[in-house]
Parts: structure tokens; sequence; C-alpha cells
């Protein structure tokens, strides 16, 4: 799906968003200084691949560094990997820098867990990439659960276990 479908999609549902323009920007240390510039909550996006092939993507705070064998743990889940640049692609056609919890549009056969940190989900801006890393949009957390579950991927809310 395109981003303008992806706009019109939120629009037609009664979602508030902003959109912010940028250069492109692949890690969260390269958008840093957008976040004097944008306010709300900075995300970073985890696609992951458990051990029986199930595929994941995890919605965080910019700075946070998950521990992925408790994530596991607490989500019931198999070990976590990496998911691989093409299943990406495949699967919410969207590439590695630009990944985002709206991507799940494009997963029409629900292979994609979708699952947002507790804080994120009730925060009142949270910010993510429209399908590209070349801009960020901002929307409440409330707005993003209601658009993840209208798209048929009900985000599991969940504490994320940080690396110490």
């Amino acid at each position: 799906m395109s981003e303008q479908a992806l706009l019109a999609d939120l629009d037609a549902l009664a979602i508030a968003w902003q959109l912010h323009e940028h250069d492109a920007v692949y890690t969260v240390e390269e958008s840093a200084h957008l976040h004097q510039t944008i306010a709300g909550a900075h995300t970073k996006n985890l696609f992951l691949k458990d051990a029986s092939g199930s595929f994941w993507l995890v919605t965080v705070r910019h700075d946070l560094r998950a521990d992925l064998k408790a994530l596991a743990g607490v989500l019931g889940a198999k070990k976590f990997s990496f998911g691989k640049p093409e299943d990406m692609e495949a699967l919410l056609g969207v590439t590695p820098g630009a990944v985002t919890p709206l991507a799940a549009i494009n997963d029409k056969a629900g292979k994609v867990q979708v699952v947002l940190d507790t804080a994120l989900a009730a925060h009142e801006c949270v910010n993510v990439h429209p399908l590209r890393n070349t801009a960020t949009l901002g929307l409440s957390g409330a707005a993003l659960r209601a658009a993840l579950a209208h798209w048929g991927h009900e985000p599991r809310i969940s504490d994320i276990p940080e690396r110490s």
C-alpha cells in the first residue's frame, strides 16, 4: 500500500496525525537530532523471527535496549533473532530503516504479530515512519492501537524488558 493510501485510511478512521518531512534516517542514532524539533515519544522497531518461524514487529521507545531473550519469555515465543530484510519487505512492504508499526496495513495475511511497549501505547504522541524513512508521522498511542486493530493486527501491549 502506498503512503497516500495509508494516510487516506487514517483519515477515514478519523485518526489525527501530523507529518514531519526530513532527510533520510536509517538508525535511531541518525534520528537523534529530530527529537529536539519533533515533540512526542520517538520509537524504534524490531522486526523479529522466533524459532518456530513466527514473525514479530516490536515497537519500543527509541532509547530502550531490549533484552530479546527475556522478551521471548514475556511474549511466550521461542528464541528471537532479527528477521531478514527480504522477509520484512515481503510481509510488511518496507525496507530496513523505514520499519514502522503502520506497515501492518500491508500484512493482509496477518503473519506478523505487532507488539507495542506499554508506555507508547498510552502516550499522547507516538512518532513512527509513514512507510518511508524520510518523514515522521505523529499520532496518539490510542490512535495507533485503533488503526492496528482496524487492519486486523490488534497489538499486544507489553512491558518490554531492558538489557542491563
